[in-house]
């Protein structure tokens, strides 16, 4: 499911224009985009957690080459589902 059908279908189940629904989707990535650029986290009961991880440094491989070269360290965000959404999926 992309953007556009995650709107259609958003807006076929609450009677909400899909115009009105696209601004919040968009909302709601940039919300939690700005949350995330802070360093915080978003938690939506029942869903997950959407958060920022720190990845160490390494060592790693250029393909082509096979040359040894260190990755730097950095923060990567990442989503923790909920066990109700594990529960969902797993029926």
């Amino acid at each position: 499911m992309n953007k556009n059908e995650l709107v259609e279908a958003i807006a076929l189940s609450t009677e909400i224009t899909k115009t009105d629904v696209d601004k919040v989707v968009t909302s709601l990535a940039e919300v939690i985009t700005d949350e995330l650029g802070k360093g915080g986290s978003v938690s939506l009961k029942g869903f997950g957690t959407f958060e920022v991880r720190n990845r160490s440094e390494r060592t790693g491989r250029n393909p082509r080459t096979g040359e040894t070269l260190v990755i730097p360290a950095s923060k990567v965000p990442a989503f923790k589902v909920s066990s109700a959404l594990k529960k969902a999926v797993n029926k």
